[in-house]
């Protein structure tokens, strides 16, 4: 039988090896993952679950209620399946901008699906066609 103060320890185990998780895999769990909250401290790189969706910190900060991982892209990116063709979101700098081959849906999932044709290309279909294809 498992004390509970081994079960803490266990699930401890558990959240630091969760760590080194493909992406792929992390969403196979993302219960795994801590609940997003405010007030709190968040690394680069590192995993949460926010309203059932897994996001990862792309700059160091700490937590405030009106910076929810929904509607701040400059400091979460929502952790997508490999091959997964996303709604085109205004990047907010370098660390979100599309690449070239990257797919979107534009303007929403019923529209057509482009192409990036360069590298950090931060418009829209219809504010730079030349950066994109119709797929």
């Amino acid at each position: 039988m498992i004390t509970r103060q081994h079960a803490i320890k266990l699930r401890q185990l558990i959240v630091k090896a969760s760590e080194s998780l493909t992406d792929t895999d992390a969403l196979q769990a993302v219960e795994l993952f801590a609940e997003w909250k405010t007030e709190t401290a968040y690394t680069v790189g590192q995993r949460i679950r926010y309203q059932g969706k897994l996001y990862r910190c792309e700059q160091a900060h700490t937590s405030q209620s009106d910076w929810t991982p929904d509607i701040t892209p400059a400091m979460w990116t929502e952790v997508a399946e490999p091959g997964e063709i996303p709604v085109w979101k205004q990047p907010t700098g370098a660390q979100d901008a599309y690449m070239a081959g990257d797919k979107v849906y534009y303007p929403d999932r019923d529209g057509d699906i482009y192409e990036s044709t360069i590298d950090y290309n931060i418009y829209s279909p219809e504010a730079y066609p030349d950066g994109w294809r119709i797929l």
